[in-house]
């Protein structure tokens, strides 16, 4: 019965190999998206002398907002490797490997979310001609909620962290036996 306890755990730790290939897939995808963003940048600076100031300022923040979805996929790739399958070899060449835990990733994720949000929803602000009162007020709602969220799982870390802390302050203090 114990050999079939260590099989069936060797599979389900071998089965973590299986998110390489999201994390390629996310790669592929991120190629193919800064591809797009090549398509975008070309297009911003051909028409630079022919778009008025607020078209400028909607291109750039389509650029902005692009390279905001970028970071967040590479975040994703690189933390969900490090965190789900295994160290990186060559972490001291790059100072912050590892420094992105599961908790972190989701605190960067959001405020990367609400980062997204803001962009959208001020695209959409430099544009309120074109959408109507109760449009505006359902993108605002859900900009909201996408901040909340964050702040929730800020506070939710930070309290976690607090948590942490305490019993590790309590065991140190411990009588030992």
């Amino acid at each position: 019965m114990k050999q079939l306890e260590i099989f069936v755990e060797r599979i389900i730790l071998a089965s973590r190999w299986l998110l390489v290939v999201f994390y390629i897939g996310l790669a592929i995808a991120l190629m193919l998206y800064a591809v797009s963003f090549g398509v975008k940048l070309w297009k911003f600076a051909t028409h630079i002398t022919s778009s008025d100031e607020a078209e400028s300022i909607l291109d750039m923040l389509g650029l902005i907002d692009a390279a905001l979805v970028a970071s967040l996929v590479v975040m994703v790739i690189i933390s969900g490797y490090e965190n789900f399958v295994s160290k990186f070899d060559e972490e001291d060449k790059v100072h912050w490997l590892g420094e992105i835990d599961a908790n972190s990733l989701k605190i960067k994720v959001a405020s990367t979310i609400v980062a997204i949000s803001s962009i959208h929803l001020l695209q959409i602000f430099l544009n309120v001609d074109k959408y109507s009162g109760e449009k505006l007020m359902w993108y605002t709602i859900i900009h909201i909620a996408f901040v909340v969220s964050a702040l929730f799982l800020a506070f939710i870390d930070r309290v976690t962290a607090m948590t942490k802390s305490l019993n590790k302050q309590k065991q140190q203090e411990a009588p030992k036996l």
